[in-house]
Protein backbone atom coordinates (compact mmCIF):
# COMPACT_ATOMS: atom_id res chain seq x y z
CA UNK A 1 0.00 0.00 0.00
CA UNK A 2 1.32 3.50 -0.67
CA UNK A 3 2.49 5.74 2.23
CA UNK A 4 0.07 8.11 3.54
CA UNK A 5 0.58 11.59 2.42
CA UNK A 6 -1.11 13.33 5.01
CA UNK A 7 1.19 16.01 6.75
CA UNK A 8 1.73 14.00 10.23
CA UNK A 9 0.32 16.07 13.58
CA UNK A 10 3.46 16.01 15.54
CA UNK A 11 7.10 15.24 14.60
CA UNK A 12 8.49 11.66 14.69
CA UNK A 13 11.33 10.67 16.86
CA UNK A 14 13.53 8.21 14.82
CA UNK A 15 17.01 6.12 15.04
CA UNK A 16 18.28 4.48 18.15
CA UNK A 17 22.03 3.08 17.48
CA UNK A 18 25.41 4.90 16.76
CA UNK A 19 23.58 7.72 14.54
CA UNK A 20 22.59 10.55 15.83
CA UNK A 21 18.92 10.46 17.00
CA UNK A 22 16.44 12.82 14.81
CA UNK A 23 13.03 14.45 15.09
CA UNK A 24 11.04 14.94 11.71
CA UNK A 25 8.33 16.06 10.26
CA UNK A 26 7.23 15.32 6.32
CA UNK A 27 5.21 18.25 4.92
CA UNK A 28 3.46 18.94 1.36
CA UNK A 29 1.72 16.67 -1.27
CA UNK A 30 3.53 16.11 -4.60
CA UNK A 31 6.47 18.79 -3.70
CA UNK A 32 7.54 17.38 -0.41
CA UNK A 33 10.55 18.88 2.14
CA UNK A 34 11.56 16.96 5.12
CA UNK A 35 11.70 19.26 8.63
CA UNK A 36 14.63 17.96 10.56
CA UNK A 37 14.36 18.83 14.38
CA UNK A 38 17.81 18.94 15.95
CA UNK A 39 19.12 18.69 19.77
CA UNK A 40 22.54 20.48 20.46
CA UNK A 41 25.11 18.93 19.32
CA UNK A 42 22.85 16.90 16.66
CA UNK A 43 24.18 16.78 13.29
CA UNK A 44 22.20 15.64 9.66
CA UNK A 45 23.63 14.83 6.75
CA UNK A 46 22.68 15.82 3.27
CA UNK A 47 23.16 16.21 -0.45
CA UNK A 48 24.69 19.46 -1.63
CA UNK A 49 22.15 21.78 -2.39
CA UNK A 50 19.40 20.09 -1.04
CA UNK A 51 18.83 22.89 2.02
CA UNK A 52 15.43 24.41 1.88
CA UNK A 53 15.67 26.70 5.54
CA UNK A 54 17.41 25.88 8.20
CA UNK A 55 17.78 27.86 12.31
CA UNK A 56 20.86 30.55 12.45
CA UNK A 57 22.19 28.34 15.25
CA UNK A 58 22.81 25.50 12.97
CA UNK A 59 26.04 25.22 11.27
CA UNK A 60 26.92 24.21 7.82
CA UNK A 61 29.89 22.51 6.70
CA UNK A 62 30.87 20.49 3.61
CA UNK A 63 33.00 17.25 4.16
CA UNK A 64 34.62 14.17 1.90
CA UNK A 65 32.39 11.31 1.70
CA UNK A 66 29.29 11.04 4.12
CA UNK A 67 31.00 11.67 7.54
CA UNK A 68 29.43 8.23 9.06
CA UNK A 69 32.76 7.63 11.52
CA UNK A 70 34.08 10.12 13.60
CA UNK A 71 37.68 9.70 12.86
CA UNK A 72 39.00 8.79 9.07
CA UNK A 73 42.31 8.86 7.37
CA UNK A 74 43.34 10.57 4.69
CA UNK A 75 42.62 7.54 2.35
CA UNK A 76 39.19 6.38 4.18
CA UNK A 77 37.80 10.24 3.11
CA UNK A 78 39.10 10.28 -0.53
CA UNK A 79 37.79 6.09 -1.03
CA UNK A 80 34.09 7.44 0.74
CA UNK A 81 34.36 10.70 -1.78
CA UNK A 82 35.55 8.41 -4.75
CA UNK A 83 32.83 5.82 -4.34
CA UNK A 84 29.95 8.98 -4.25
CA UNK A 85 31.60 10.39 -7.36
CA UNK A 86 30.60 6.97 -8.78
CA UNK A 87 26.91 7.20 -8.04
CA UNK A 88 26.95 10.62 -10.01
CA UNK A 89 26.95 12.56 -6.63
CA UNK A 90 29.61 15.30 -5.93
CA UNK A 91 32.62 14.73 -3.98
CA UNK A 92 31.46 16.32 -1.08
CA UNK A 93 28.25 16.45 1.26
CA UNK A 94 26.76 18.75 3.67
CA UNK A 95 27.20 18.11 7.00
CA UNK A 96 24.41 20.17 9.61
CA UNK A 97 24.95 20.59 13.32
CA UNK A 98 23.23 22.57 16.13
CA UNK A 99 25.76 24.25 17.98
CA UNK A 100 23.09 26.61 19.96
CA UNK A 101 20.77 25.78 22.89
CA UNK A 102 17.36 24.35 22.37
CA UNK A 103 15.50 22.89 19.26
CA UNK A 104 16.88 23.73 15.79
CA UNK A 105 15.69 23.49 12.52
CA UNK A 106 16.97 22.32 9.09
CA UNK A 107 14.34 21.51 5.79
CA UNK A 108 15.67 19.39 2.85
CA UNK A 109 13.17 19.61 -0.31
CA UNK A 110 12.36 17.14 -2.94
CA UNK A 111 14.52 17.81 -6.41
CA UNK A 112 11.45 17.36 -8.46
CA UNK A 113 7.62 16.05 -8.08
CA UNK A 114 7.21 13.08 -5.72
CA UNK A 115 7.59 11.04 -2.61
CA UNK A 116 9.73 11.48 -0.05
CA UNK A 117 10.42 7.94 2.08
CA UNK A 118 11.48 7.83 5.69
CA UNK A 119 13.50 4.86 6.70
CA UNK A 120 14.89 3.97 10.30
CA UNK A 121 17.65 1.71 9.48
CA UNK A 122 18.26 -0.48 12.09
CA UNK A 123 14.16 -1.96 10.89
CA UNK A 124 15.71 -2.69 7.89
CA UNK A 125 18.81 -4.80 8.74
CA UNK A 126 20.96 -1.93 8.93
CA UNK A 127 21.04 -1.46 5.12
CA UNK A 128 19.05 -0.84 2.03
CA UNK A 129 19.56 -0.14 -1.91
CA UNK A 130 18.55 2.35 -3.50
CA UNK A 131 18.83 4.10 -6.89
CA UNK A 132 21.47 5.84 -7.47
CA UNK A 133 20.28 9.73 -6.89
CA UNK A 134 17.55 8.87 -4.54
CA UNK A 135 19.17 9.88 -1.27
CA UNK A 136 18.59 13.28 -0.25
CA UNK A 137 19.54 13.00 3.20
CA UNK A 138 20.22 11.10 6.80
CA UNK A 139 21.01 11.32 10.32
CA UNK A 140 24.63 11.79 10.99
CA UNK A 141 26.41 8.15 11.38
CA UNK A 142 24.61 6.83 8.37
CA UNK A 143 26.97 5.38 5.61
CA UNK A 144 26.17 6.14 2.12
CA UNK A 145 28.17 3.83 0.06
CA UNK A 146 27.43 2.31 -3.24
CA UNK A 147 26.09 -1.28 -4.33
CA UNK A 148 27.49 -3.04 -7.39
CA UNK A 149 25.08 -4.88 -9.50
CA UNK A 150 27.07 -8.19 -9.89
CA UNK A 151 25.84 -10.00 -13.07
CA UNK A 152 26.75 -7.71 -16.40
CA UNK A 153 23.37 -7.96 -18.29
CA UNK A 154 21.28 -6.53 -15.28
CA UNK A 155 24.11 -3.56 -15.24
CA UNK A 156 23.43 -2.91 -19.18
CA UNK A 157 20.09 -3.33 -18.98
CA UNK A 158 18.35 -3.05 -15.38
CA UNK A 159 17.71 0.95 -15.96
CA UNK A 160 19.69 1.54 -12.91
CA UNK A 161 23.40 0.89 -14.37
CA UNK A 162 26.19 -1.37 -13.01
CA UNK A 163 26.00 1.53 -9.32
CA UNK A 164 23.24 1.95 -6.84
CA UNK A 165 23.72 3.56 -3.92
CA UNK A 166 23.71 1.26 0.02
CA UNK A 167 22.19 3.04 3.18
CA UNK A 168 23.90 1.35 5.92
CA UNK A 169 23.87 2.32 10.06
CA UNK A 170 21.15 2.30 12.49
CA UNK A 171 19.92 6.00 11.93
CA UNK A 172 16.87 7.97 10.05
CA UNK A 173 17.99 8.38 6.17
CA UNK A 174 15.52 9.76 3.63
CA UNK A 175 15.32 9.14 -0.32
CA UNK A 176 13.44 11.19 -2.59
CA UNK A 177 11.43 9.05 -5.88
CA UNK A 178 9.25 9.96 -8.54
CA UNK A 179 5.52 10.33 -8.34
CA UNK A 180 4.11 7.80 -5.75
CA UNK A 181 5.62 5.24 -3.55
CA UNK A 182 4.75 1.80 -3.34
CA UNK A 183 5.71 -1.15 -1.29
CA UNK A 184 5.82 -4.70 -2.16
CA UNK A 185 6.48 -7.68 0.21
CA UNK A 186 8.14 -10.66 -0.98
CA UNK A 187 8.11 -14.26 0.16
CA UNK A 188 10.69 -16.27 -0.25
CA UNK A 189 11.10 -17.34 -4.13
CA UNK A 190 8.00 -14.89 -5.38
CA UNK A 191 8.65 -12.75 -8.35
CA UNK A 192 7.90 -9.19 -9.39
CA UNK A 193 8.13 -8.09 -12.84
CA UNK A 194 9.17 -3.88 -13.16
CA UNK A 195 9.57 -1.36 -15.11
CA UNK A 196 13.75 -0.80 -14.91
CA UNK A 197 12.85 2.80 -14.12
CA UNK A 198 10.70 2.26 -11.94
CA UNK A 199 12.32 0.13 -8.94
CA UNK A 200 13.51 3.12 -6.49
CA UNK A 201 15.04 0.79 -3.57
CA UNK A 202 15.22 -3.07 -2.01
CA UNK A 203 16.21 -4.79 0.53
CA UNK A 204 19.50 -6.15 0.36
CA UNK A 205 17.64 -9.65 0.60
CA UNK A 206 15.86 -8.77 -2.61
CA UNK A 207 17.47 -10.86 -5.82
CA UNK A 208 17.39 -8.26 -8.73
CA UNK A 209 17.73 -9.69 -12.49
CA UNK A 210 16.28 -8.60 -15.73
CA UNK A 211 13.51 -10.38 -17.88
CA UNK A 212 12.92 -9.98 -21.89
CA UNK A 213 9.91 -7.71 -22.54
CA UNK A 214 8.11 -10.99 -24.38
CA UNK A 215 8.54 -11.57 -28.22
CA UNK A 216 10.81 -9.62 -30.65
CA UNK A 217 7.36 -7.50 -32.00
CA UNK A 218 6.84 -7.07 -28.42
CA UNK A 219 10.08 -6.01 -27.37
CA UNK A 220 9.70 -3.08 -30.71
CA UNK A 221 6.56 -2.13 -31.00
CA UNK A 222 5.41 -2.69 -27.16
CA UNK A 223 6.56 0.70 -25.62
CA UNK A 224 8.24 -0.94 -22.68
CA UNK A 225 11.63 -1.29 -23.39
CA UNK A 226 13.49 -4.51 -23.92
CA UNK A 227 13.42 -6.05 -20.60
CA UNK A 228 12.03 -6.12 -17.26
CA UNK A 229 13.48 -5.79 -14.37
CA UNK A 230 12.99 -9.20 -12.16
CA UNK A 231 12.61 -9.17 -8.55
CA UNK A 232 12.83 -12.35 -6.48
CA UNK A 233 12.17 -12.59 -2.62
CA UNK A 234 12.51 -12.35 0.09
CA UNK A 235 12.07 -9.01 0.89
CA UNK A 236 10.77 -5.58 0.68
CA UNK A 237 10.53 -3.40 -2.86
CA UNK A 238 9.85 0.34 -3.15
CA UNK A 239 8.51 1.02 -6.40
CA UNK A 240 7.85 4.88 -8.16
CA UNK A 241 5.31 5.88 -10.54
CA UNK A 242 7.23 8.75 -12.14
CA UNK A 243 11.03 7.87 -12.71
CA UNK A 244 12.62 11.04 -13.83
CA UNK A 245 14.27 10.03 -17.22
CA UNK A 246 10.27 8.84 -17.98
CA UNK A 247 9.38 12.67 -16.73
CA UNK A 248 12.19 13.94 -18.93
CA UNK A 249 11.56 12.06 -22.12
CA UNK A 250 7.75 13.54 -21.88
CA UNK A 251 9.50 17.48 -21.64
CA UNK A 252 12.13 16.91 -24.72
CA UNK A 253 9.09 15.29 -26.92
CA UNK A 254 7.08 18.49 -26.36
CA UNK A 255 10.11 21.25 -27.12
CA UNK A 256 10.28 21.78 -30.92
CA UNK A 257 13.57 23.69 -32.10
CA UNK A 258 11.15 26.78 -33.04
CA UNK A 259 10.61 26.89 -29.60
CA UNK A 260 7.82 24.73 -29.28
CA UNK A 261 4.05 24.90 -30.42
CA UNK A 262 0.92 25.68 -27.85
CA UNK A 263 -1.76 23.53 -27.29
CA UNK A 264 -4.65 23.74 -29.52
CA UNK A 265 -2.76 24.96 -32.17
CA UNK A 266 -3.69 23.75 -35.50
CA UNK A 267 -0.19 24.90 -37.79
CA UNK A 268 2.17 24.68 -34.71
CA UNK A 269 5.65 25.10 -34.88
CA UNK A 270 4.77 26.78 -38.76
CA UNK A 271 2.36 28.89 -37.07
CA UNK A 272 4.86 30.26 -34.63
CA UNK A 273 7.11 31.63 -37.50
CA UNK A 274 4.13 33.35 -39.36
CA UNK A 275 3.15 35.53 -36.44
CA UNK A 276 6.36 35.59 -35.16
CA UNK A 277 7.49 33.91 -32.85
Amino acid sequence: MPPSTSVPSTPRRRGKGTAHEIDYEIIGQEMQYVEVELDPGESAIAEAGSMMFKSPSINMDSIFGDGSKDEESILDKVWTAGKRVLTGESLFMTVFTHQGHGKAHVAFASPYPGTIQAFDLSEHGGALIAQKDAFLAAAKGVSVGIHFQKKIMTGLFGGEGFIMQKLEGDGMAFIHVGGVLIERKLKPGEELHVDTGCVAAMSPSVEFDIERAGSVKSMIFGGEGVFFAKLRGPGTVWLQSLPFARLAGRILANMTPVGGQGEGSILGPLGNIIDGS
